[in-house]
């Protein structure tokens, strides 16, 4: 009798599959129960399959990740033990998914991940189902200082390193908007033209004006070209997410370098105050600088012309301050309007 059961145990062993420990084969769901699946992958016996190793992360009931009669994938841990073996769903979709990328990094394509944490150096997320990392330095393409915001969001990302073995995936979003950029930047620079009217959006003030994005490619407007008054910081006249029309005034396509100007969208007022007076004319006003060659009058509030030295004083005189001081009211005589240079000369002599 021990004989025969010898050779039918034999027998059996005989026509078992080749199925081998830490590798991936399919399996038939045959049984399942709140706390396990039971899994006939052709061995001995069925095995049973822990709920914490059929999902991750761990269901409440292994009725909600399989079903009898389903067809899964099962990495074998062991062949060995009480229970037959021991086998890890959560393990093979890992593997799979690890293949999937691998070709996905091959094919230089993009993968979804969503952030799930911030830990130090940047943040975490899933990625088919694994850990990924991205380097603070590969969300954006500048500098965040509160990374807190992306937790929950999903992004696409390329991927910048991959190392199954070391279980090893490094992400990089930077990569996508670089290439998004760049493409944004081909389109602009191949149609935008110097001497037109754009719209824009101010996007960053710094000490020395604004830059406004137009299209998706940032332009430099100088402080010098925010206004027709002086402007003493670009925060005075702009602010960040204001959408304003600007002059383009110079398209450099080689060096990526785009001038603006938000003054020159409108009429320079100079010429609304000059259209106001003509030469010949008799006005006052008040002196309100001294050069060395003459004197400012304030002809009204923001509009200027010159006195000349030799239109001060009907003598000789080295100095302004000979004729006239800060602050004098005289009556000149407007000499001449120069609308191209925008300069007005006046005469104090040729008033009496």
């Amino acid at each position: 009798m021990s004989e025969q059961m010898n050779m039918e145990e034999l027998l059996a062993q005989e026509n078992l599959p080749d199925i081998h420990e830490h590798e991936v084969v399919k399996g038939k769901v045959v049984q399942v129960s709140r706390d396990e699946a039971y899994v006939d992958i052709g061995y001995k016996q069925e095995i049973a399959i822990p709920k914490r190793e059929l999902a991750y992360p761990t269901p409440d009931s292994a009725e909600d990740v399989v079903k009898v009669g389903d067809v899964i994938d099962v990495y074998i841990q062991s062949l060995e033990g009480d229970n037959g073996g021991a086998l890890s769903k959560v393990k093979a979709d890992r593997m799979a998914a690890w293949g999937v990328l691998q070709k996905k990094q091959e094919n230089d394509e993009t993968v979804e991940a969503k952030v799930t944490q911030v830990v130090k150096g940047g943040l975490v997320a899933s990625v088919e189902g694994l850990r990924g990392f991205i380097p603070a330095s590969q969300m954006e393409l500048h500098f965040v200082k509160d990374l807190s915001v992306y937790v929950g969001q999903t992004v696409n990302c390329k991927i910048i390193e991959i190392d199954v073995h070391k279980q090893r995936l490094v992400l990089s979003r930077r990569q996508i908007l670089e290439a998004e950029r760049a493409e944004r930047e081909e389109e602009v620079f191949s149609t935008l033209e110097a001497g037109t009217i754009v719209k824009g959006v101010v996007k960053r003030i710094v000490d020395y004006g604004a830059f406004i994005d137009i299209g998706g490619v940032d332009g430099l407007a100088h402080i010098s070209d925010l206004a027709w008054h002086r402007v003493k910081h670009p925060s005075d006249v702009l602010q960040v997410g204001q959408e304003l029309d600007v002059y383009v005034k110079n398209v450099d396509k080689e060096n990526k370098r785009i001038s603006l100007s938000v003054k020159d969208t409108t009429r320079d007022p100079w010429y609304d105050y000059a259209e106001k007076y003509e030469e010949g004319q008799i006005i006052s006003g008040k002196i309100i600088k001294l050069t060395d060659f003459g004197a400012f009058m304030e002809i009204e509030p923001g509009f200027d012309g010159l006195i000349p030295m030799g239109e001060l004083a009907d003598h000789r005189i080295e100095r302004a301050d000979e004729a006239v001081h800060t602050g004098d009211e005289v009556t000149v005589k407007i000499l001449r309007i120069d609308m191209k240079r925008k300069r007005i000369s006046l005469s104090i002599t040729k008033a009496k």
